[in-house]
């Protein structure tokens, strides 16, 4: 996965700027996306071919002769490999049908442009309605990054600032004293994930349950389901990946500026970057069937009602496609660049692009430098599973969205492939096994309660097997450091062990935190 540790937007437009814009995606390109999209999309109805990608500036491809970025889809390996394994190449039909994940939706960049765009499999089973290159998917956390753009914007126009204590300007609700220290909650923090706040992600609620408001869920307040969102850890100290932080805000951003969320973001950035089909409000799946990919859980068995909703939109509430991300993602870039205005300025993007702790900037997990220089974000909704892949520098990239709770280590060996083909640097990992004894197997084995539910660990014929909440069971292997890696989805897993006792009671990975029950 893009971050190894990891599991996750403007200023108003004045017309040239939005002219500049467009020239990185043009309209006669999209529509011509569109047209192929259609035109693929009717062909695998007819043929039933494996393949429905198309590319920008070509026909729709045809089985004998696939273009390059669909022949890596033919190649795909385990993100993690381990040494002294054979690893027999799957094509993503095949991972797709093995993981039971229905449908994956991607947009390449290359060349500083949308080059290629591929809807593979169902949005629906049970209708057996296709998916489409303008399917609509949950982005999950890589709402996170968007949200904090339009943050940006809000600082650049002297509405907000980066390291103003927010309870300065919060009106709705206020950060609770804490007594960790004098450093302030601020919006920097917020958006590094070191502002010590909890709660690192939502589980989200059914359609048809009675869904708190967001002040219910910063307070913990049923119908909330999350616990209060509170500081738990120094702020400016650590690293800890919190929804909780990118919920406050939320609150932050619509206290300033007396909008509605959803019509915020749609003015500052999904309007002005021509994300049309893009929306932060929460659909109603009843008028809007036939444009909704619809949730699979880690069996392949719908989600209740379609797929959950989540209020706490900045951290996981906006519906999109792989194009709309990816004309975000070129954005970001130009504004980086200088290329051509872009959503934020560029000293701005600079200093979003700039990894502190955690390798983390404002908004969006950064690594590398110069040319390799790469941002991007990951995002976890039930039932859906998306990453997003950014080298500002190149005008190469990736977004790929799926609607299975599998979906992870498919998007993490699509990306890799895709970087083998474009000489993308760690594009695979092999790791050696550590011995370790039985024992110490065996006294990391249990029940581990965090915040989206119990993981379960369970001895596995060379390590440790990880029962997550939601999510196919997955195999971790002993490194040193006591971190435990999954060679499926790359996951990584560290242990705490009590000082006293010697009692292993905590285990830690991806931004979350576990507490050992049993």
């Amino acid at each position: 996965m893009f971050q190894k540790s990891t599991i996750a937007t403007l200023l108003l437009f004045t017309s040239p700027a939005l002219a500049q814009v467009a020239d990185a995606v043009p309209k006669q390109k999209l529509v011509t996306l569109q047209q192929n999209a259609s035109a693929t999309s009717q062909r695998i109805a007819e043929d039933q071919a494996p393949i429905s990608g198309t590319q920008a500036d070509d026909p729709p491809p045809v089985k004998q002769s696939l273009p390059k970025y669909e022949q890596a889809f033919q190649d795909l390996l385990p993100s993690v490999r381990v040494e002294g394994r054979q690893y027999q190449p799957m094509s993503l039909s095949e991972m797709m049908q093995q993981r039971r994940v229905p449908a994956v939706s991607i947009a390449i960049i290359d060349n500083g442009r949308v080059a290629y765009v591929g809807a593979f499999g169902k949005a629906d089973v049970n209708s057996s309605r296709s998916v489409t290159p303008e399917t609509l998917f949950q982005a999950a956390s890589i709402s996170k990054p968007v949200v904090a753009t339009a943050a940006l914007a809000l600082v650049e126009q002297g509405r907000l600032s980066l390291d103003r204590p927010v309870n300065d300007q919060l009106i709705s609700w206020k950060v609770p004293d804490h007594g960790l220290g004098i450093e302030p909650i601020t919006l920097r923090r917020l958006l590094t994930h070191t502002s010590g706040l909890s709660v690192s992600g939502f589980s989200g609620y059914s359609r048809g349950a009675v869904v708190p408001t967001v002040l219910q869920i910063l307070n913990g307040l049923q119908p909330a389901s999350n616990e209060p969102v509170r500081v738990k850890w120094k702020p400016g100290a650590e690293w800890h990946y919190s929804g909780g932080g990118m919920t406050v805000a939320q609150v932050l951003m619509t206290d300033v500026t007396n909008e509605a969320f959803p019509e915020l973001m749609h003015r500052l950035i999904l309007k002005p970057l021509g994300m049309d089909k893009s929306s932060f409000e929460q659909p109603d799946a009843s008028l809007r069937k036939n444009e909704l990919a619809v949730a699979y859980d880690r069996r392949g068995v719908a989600v209740q009602g379609g797929f959950n909703i989540y209020p706490e939109l900045a951290a996981a509430g906006l519906w999109t496609t792989p194009t709309d991300l990816a004309k975000w993602a070129l954005a970001i870039s130009a504004s980086l660049t200088g290329a051509a205005d872009g959503p934020i300025k560029q000293t701005t993007a600079k200093e979003m692009l700039s990894p502190g702790i955690g390798g983390w900037g404002l908004g969006l997990s950064v690594s590398g430098e110069g040319e390799w220089l790469k941002f991007g974000h990951t995002g976890s909704n039930l039932g859906f599973k998306s990453t997003l892949i950014m080298f500002p520098r190149r005008g190469q990239g990736v977004v790929i969205l799926s609607n299975g709770d599998n979906g992870a280590s498919i998007m993490a060996a699509v990306a890799q492939a895709l970087g083998r083909v474009l000489g993308w640097p760690d594009s695979g990992e092999m790791i050696r096994p550590l011995v370790v004894s039985k024992d110490t197997l065996l006294a990391r084995v249990g029940k581990y309660q965090g915040e989206r539910g119990v993981v379960e660990l369970t001895l596995s014929k060379n390590g440790l097997m990880v029962i997550p909440p939601i999510g196919e069971p997955f195999e971790v292997i002993a490194q040193p450091g006591d971190v435990y890696i999954s060679p499926e989805n790359g996951a990584r897993m560290k242990f705490e062990t009590d000082s006293l006792s010697g009692r292993v009671v905590a285990a830690s990975g991806g931004g979350a935190n576990w507490k050992r029950v049993e």
